[in-house]
Formats: C-alpha cells, structure tokens, sequence
C-alpha cells in the first residue's frame, strides 16, 4: 500500500508489517489524521474510505485462507483421495498467526477511529479559531512528521527515524505554537526510545535537546520537578477539581460522625501545605454540633508513601491550622509504597468512619500482569472503608501497542497544551517549566520506557470501571454536577473547561476532550 504522505525511502519500507502484522499502521493512521481538505497532499478526502479498503485486505486474506485449507481441489474439506490431508497441512503455528494477524487487525482498527476522531477535533479547532491555512497546512506537516517517526522509531530504522527527528528539532519549539510545543515532548520521547535500541557505538546517538532548552538550567532536578508541579495545581484546574469533588464526597460520608479517618494514599501528591484536607478541615470546623463545637472531634490522616520527611512538614502545618479551627487532628505515616502497602500497616479503630483517598495514584501500579493492581485493591477492600475516592486521568496510554498509545497520548496532550495556550501568554516562562518538567516527564514515560519502567499507565474510566468491579467493589454515584459548575465559575477557570457526568463519575475535560475523571466506591 502507497503511503502519499511518507518520503520516498518510506514507500519502499517492508517493515511496517513487523510491528503489528498489517499495512495498518501509523502511516495508514497518518492517512486518515491528514485527509484534512487543507492537505491537498492525500488524494482520497473519503474518511470512511480507510474502513473500505481495510475490510477488503480482510476478504482477500480471508479468501487465501479458505484456498490453503481446501487447497484447491478439496470436497467439502476432503481431498479426491478421500483423506484429510489438506487440512493438516494448514499447520497449527499458521493458524495461530492467522488470528493473532486478525486480533491485531481489530486493535488497529480501533486505534484508526481514534487518530480519525482526533483529526477532525484539531482541523475543527483550526478553523474555529481562524487560523490562516497556511499554519493549519504547516500544523498538520507536523503531524505527518510525527507520525512517520513514530513508525519508524517502532520499526527500530534508527536512519529513517534520526533523519525525520533532526527536522522535528528544527520545526517543534518550545516557545512555539501549542502544537509545536507538545511535539517538542514528543520528540524527546521518541529520541529516548531510539536510543534505547541503539547498539552501543553507533554514529546515531542520544538526540540533543533545542538550544531554548537553557530554562532547564535554572534549577536543579528535584527543584524543577517541585516548582513545576506546584505550578500545574496553582494554574491549572486538573489537580484542584479532583480535590474539590473528593472533599465533598469524603464529608457525605462523615456526615454526622465524630470520629473520622482518612488514608491518604501519596499525601495530597507531596503538595506542601497539605492544600485538600486544609479545605477538608475547614468544613469539617464549620460543622458544628453542640455547644456551638465542631460536630468532628477527632480528624486522623494517614500519609501513605515514601517522602518520610516532606510528609512530617505536611503533618505539622496541618497539626497547627486544624488546632486553630478546633479540631484535633492526629497525624500518622506509613513509610511504604503502594505494592507493599499491607492492611495491618495502618491503625484502624472500630469506632472510627474510615475513608481512602487516591489521587493519581493507581495508574501507576497498572502492570501487564495485573498482580500489583489487583493486590493494592485487595489490600483496601480488607479494610473495609465507608468510601475509595479515585481521581486519575481519564485516556488510554496502558494500550499493548506502541504506535496506538502515541496517537492517544498526542490527542489527550494536544489538549493540555492547548488549555495553556489560552490560560498564558506566549513566552510565560511558567507555561514553559509546566510543560517541561511535567507534562514532558509522563509524556516521555509514556513513549519511550516499557516494562517496569512505563508508570504513567493512564486508562479510562470505563476500564476503572472494569476493574474495580473485578475487585469486589461498587460504584457510589456523584450527585455532584451543580456544585462542580459552581466550582468552575467561583474559581474563574478558563472558559473552555468543561464538567460532565458520566455513569455517575465526573469528567473535566477541554474542549469536550476528557482530562480527568472523579468517581467513588464502596466494598
């Protein structure tokens, strides 16, 4: 198959079918993602036509494979001999590959409807806002170079692969247009995974970052990380509206009650300040029962991780600000990660309400095998608590395939940056570090590290779904939609964020595209 947006020496490429076993691959993605009416490079502007020719493949294929089993002068499965030679000869390990090729056919398909739902968000955003064509034009070659260096990248032709990574250096700025600045951390994700695959010595290494990269020279690694972060919950609503509906669902559940627990899986994210259950302390004083007194007589908090340190400063200020709204708050840390988190590591009384708090937190215990998952789900349904609060991001980055976990990650990205672009100015050195020290540390975990190594294993809530159920729990409806707008509006977001309900979660998302997902659970 002809790919008319690739170079030359890509038209001749036998590779391709190596990564998942068809013709079906990015450039076919890159296809439908550029059939665009700006992109006079694509001579079939038919979107469905992909589908059409895809099914064909599928017939041809299928019809070889009737031929190899009758083997051309069969009856009715049997040869004129009477035996049943035709078919033993179709060997088992053929078979086999034969519905691994379908099953990866499928895949591809649905990674295809993706990329194709994710070109015509991004043309429709181009001509919403008035981009001139020749930007949208210049846009979208960025994107054909993307997605041809992911391939090649997958395919591990490092000389394709360098060469089209030295033109997106050229062309993704980081001070650039939204896109240019996400390709920019696409780039980087690529480069690492190449030279991941590089025999050592060879001419094509470590590709070199751009030159405006100098601001990561103002501070140190863990600085940069700290500062960026704590830039992203000031600017950005993500981490904010997931604390704020969390905090709401945890005081339904301690309504009424004295006693009351919290376990905090990851302490607020290591945010100084303690910033939720600051918020959480102060409704619970505005609470108040007899003698005019707090309803809640005893808050504990149980920091799970393992940022000991950073943890007792958090413990501290948050002993003195709750003493100053009356109440008495005990603080405990459990010096643990999540995979060897065990329930008689935390003290549970049975007078107590017990509530657990995640947020982003379990992605990141999502391996291939589903043991790590499965075993911290176990570990918090033995502890019985009245509520789970989950908040993650709500995409699909934990897909088996490389080439469909980029396109979902260049969608579900390209519309953080986006976001950014309309909350900063242009050369805000702020948007910058966000963009570099955060967003481009889960990009780049997501593009270039596999195994063990691959944390930032973001999933929709669809699948959350999927799993908590397989864990034994059930789902506990927000009814929350009218103080989540409210929220919205009183804290100024930038008009373009969006709160929705879905099968009794809520999802913030931009521009209609999901970014984050709040839903809670009971044993």
């Amino acid at each position: 198959m002809s790919h008319g947006f690739l170079p030359n020496e890509f038209q001749k490429s036998d590779k391709i079918d190596e990564v998942i076993g068809l013709d079906l691959t990015l450039s076919a993605m890159g296809m439908t993602f550029c059939s665009h009416r700006f992109m006079p490079l694509i001579v079939d502007n038919d979107d469905n036509n992909w589908s059409r020719r895809f099914f064909e493949e599928e017939t041809r294929d299928n019809k070889r494979l009737k031929r190899t089993i009758n083997g051309g002068n069969s009856y009715g499965g049997m040869s004129r001999n009477g035996s049943n030679g035709s078919l033993s000869s179709l060997s088992s390990l053929h078979f086999r590959d034969h519905i691994l090729t379908y099953s990866k056919r499928y895949l591809a398909a649905e990674a295809v409807e993706e990329a194709a739902a994710a070109a015509a968000a991004m043309a429709a955003g181009y001509e919403e806002n008035g981009i001139e064509e020749d930007e949208t034009a210049y846009g979208m070659r960025l994107v054909q170079l993307l997605i041809a260096c992911a391939e090649a990248v997958a395919c591990r032709d490092k000389s394709h692969a360098s060469a089209l990574l030295s033109e997106l250096r050229a062309n993704a700025l980081v001070f650039g247009s939204s896109f240019q600045r996400v390709a920019s951390c696409f780039v980087q994700g690529l480069a690492d995974r190449l030279a991941s695959v590089q025999p050592p010595g060879t001419a094509v290494g470590r590709v070199q970052l751009p030159p405006v990269m100098n601001i990561m020279d103002i501070m140190s690694g863990s600085d940069k990380k700290q500062e960026a972060f704590r830039l992203v919950y000031e600017i950005c609503p993500h981490i904010k509206f997931g604390h704020f509906v969390a905090n709401l669902a945890i005081l339904e559940a301690f309504e009424g009650e004295s006693l009351v627990h919290v376990v905090d899986l990851g302490m607020t994210l290591g945010l100084p300040q303690g910033h939720q259950w600051r918020h959480l302390i102060q409704s619970l004083a505005a609470t108040r029962g007899g003698a005019g007194k707090p309803h809640c007589t005893r808050l504990r908090i149980t920091a799970v991780g393992l940022c000991v340190d950073r943890f007792d400063v958090i413990g501290k200020d948050l002993k003195t600000y709750a003493k100053s709204m009356g109440i008495n708050l005990e603080f405990n840390i459990v010096e643990s990660n999540l995979e060897n988190l065990k329930p008689e590591n935390i003290k549970v009384s049975d007078d107590e309400v017990l509530v657990v708090n995640s947020i982003l937190q379990l992605h990141c215990v999502v391996k291939e095998s589903r043991g790590a998952l499965n075993s911290v789900l176990q570990m918090i349904h033995e502890l019985s608590p009245k509520l789970l609060v989950l908040v993650e991001q709500d995409s699909s980055h934990n897909g088996p395939f490389f080439l469909g976990r980029f396109m979902e990650a260049l969608h579900y990205y390209s519309a953080i940056f986006d976001s950014l672009d309309a909350m900063l100015p242009k050369y805000d050195t702020r948007r910058a570090k966000m963009e570099q020290f955060y967003f481009a540390e889960e990009i780049k975990n997501i593009v270039s590290c596999e195994g063990a190594d691959r944390v930032e294993r973001h999933e929709r809530v669809d699948q959350w779904r999927r799993r908590m159920s397989r864990a034994g729990f059930q789902a506990t409806p927000l009814r929350l939609m009218s103080q989540a707008k409210q929220w919205l509006g009183n804290n100024k977001v930038c008009e373009g964020y969006t709160v929705v309900e879905d099968k009794g979660c809520l999802v913030l998302g931009w521009n209609a595209k999901p970014i984050v997902a709040v839903s809670c659970w009971k044993c």
